[in-house]
């Protein structure tokens, strides 16, 4: 497609601005971040000594470290089960039309219009009673079936666009359902599956209401729960809250610029099949 110069031109300042609005809030938490500890940050304006220490001060105060662990722990748990259970779920809605399908696909989506925050209290209670209070599985259950309604949704978009000739072809050679859905579904649904896996990895480590609500030991919890260690009695330390944000934040970006290719890749391919 040619554009004019004009269009062009334009592109570039929508581009520009969308970049600057971007990097604006973290540019403000890294000049933050690198003021003296005590102070209270204002605007952009970067320190004449900036204080790099404050990032080992933050991975001390909030222990990170067993944090790290504790998160890569949960994150083990949580992202391959539910891609497992979304990609089976998916073949079977999508692809093999199970009868029931549909009702069971609206209650998907019913599920897509809660948020947490509206089932937080009644996950407490079940949690409790199961005795799984203040451990790392008062995590990771209650997020695979909290995740399901979206992930299902993702997979079953994919599977429906398959062409039935693919599958039909297999059939004739042979195949049973569970080989169609290995052998020849799955490879075929690596993008959605790479993509729903970042999805799901960044949002699994930047869980902050579960952790907060059903785990009080902090070393149990996901980074994110990193952030309540510094709020004290009488005050929050916005300095060291700042650093240890980007710290938490660090993981996330370098896993999204790694597996960026991918994420788009699917995402374009939803939007040429769909």
């Amino acid at each position: 497609m040619n554009l004019t110069r004009r269009e062009q031109l334009t592109g570039r300042v929508f581009l520009i601005a969308l970049v600057v609005v971007t990097l604006l809030p973290f540019l403000s938490m890294l000049s933050a971040a690198l003021q003296p500890r005590g102070t209270v940050p204002t605007g952009l304006a970067w320190p004449t000594d900036p204080h790099w220490g404050n990032f080992v001060d933050a991975f001390t105060v909030a222990n990170m470290g067993a944090l790290l662990r504790s998160s890569l722990l949960i994150v083990a748990g949580v992202v391959p089960a539910s891609v497992l259970i979304a990609t089976m779920a998916g073949f079977g809605l999508g692809h093999l039309r199970v009868p029931g399908g549909r009702f069971v696909f609206l209650l998907f989506l019913l599920g897509l219009t809660l948020p947490f925050e509206a089932v937080i209290t009644p996950i407490y209670y079940q949690v409790q009673d199961l005795g799984l209070l203040n451990t790392r599985w008062a995590i990771i259950l209650p997020l695979i079936g909290l995740y399901m309604p979206f992930a299902v949704f993702w997979m079953r978009a994919h599977f429906v666009n398959v062409p039935r000739e693919l599958a039909d072809a297999a059939r004739v050679d042979g195949s049973n359902t569970w080989q169609l859905f290995w052998r020849v579904q799955v490879p075929l649904a690596r993008p959605a599956i790479a993509s729903l896996t970042i999805l799901l990895f960044l949002w699994t480590w930047n869980q902050f209401l579960l952790a907060i609500v059903l785990v009080d030991d902090s070393t149990k919890r996901t980074m994110a729960g990193a952030l309540g260690a510094f709020q004290g009695q009488w005050g929050t330390d916005q300095v060291l809250l700042c650093a240890g944000s980007l710290l938490i934040l660090t993981p996330t970006l370098i896993v999204f610029l790694i597996f960026q290719r991918q994420f788009i890749k699917a995402l374009l391919q939803g939007s040429l099949k769909g």
